[in-house]
């Protein structure tokens, strides 16, 4: 049997952001169903309950895979999952990610994606070691390019494109040095 070592949970002000678990299926199913959803799935391809699945088998078994992965966010009143944010590369990404799902627009506008984005990022940078990091963007999607923006990532038309049948802006995220 392997031992696999505990995932980090890390807290903000107001959030607690934590390794995905299969309670929060039913959240990140929904989600993914959703029109919100599109930002995430290829565009030719409709949103099925054993997509949604495999995708989510996919978030968990991320950290299996490379030990680290996007964390669900919550606050520290409640457990249930409002989306996820963190460290992402697939096998096939040109570059490690930081990516970000707010699950239901009743959370937007608060602030606590930035707030939960900023920490994964640090934490990226901080713990994992991570030298650079991009977060590819669909250019319709302005609620992610304004987060981005907000992070201080800038569009960097050098980096290599995103892999996928998708078009998507690589905005590159600054280093924590340089945040300061």
């Amino acid at each position: 049997m392997i031992a696999l070592s505990p995932t980090p949970v890390l807290e903000t002000e107001r959030l607690v952001l934590r390794a995905p678990a299969a309670r929060d299926w039913e959240h990140w199913r929904d989600f993914f169903m959703s029109e919100r959803g599109n930002w995430i799935r290829s565009a030719a391809t409709a949103p099925e309950e054993a997509l949604a699945w495999r995708a989510w088998a996919g978030v968990i078994g991320h950290w299996v895979m490379r030990g680290w992965g996007s964390f669900v966010i919550t606050t520290h009143d409640s457990d249930r999952g409002l989306g996820m944010t963190g460290p992402w590369a697939p096998i096939n990404w040109p570059e490690f990610e930081i990516g970000w799902t707010m699950w239901s627009a009743e959370n937007e506008g608060k602030g606590l994606m930035a707030e939960a984005a900023a920490a994964a990022r640090d934490h990226a940078f901080r713990t994992l070691g991570w030298k650079t990091a991009v977060s590819y963007i669909a250019p319709a999607n302005t609620r992610s390019r304004a987060l981005a923006e907000r992070l201080g990532a800038v569009i960097d038309p050098n980096a290599a494109p995103f892999p996928g049948d998708a078009e998507a802006l690589v905005y590159r995220h600054p280093c924590p040095e340089d945040l300061a």
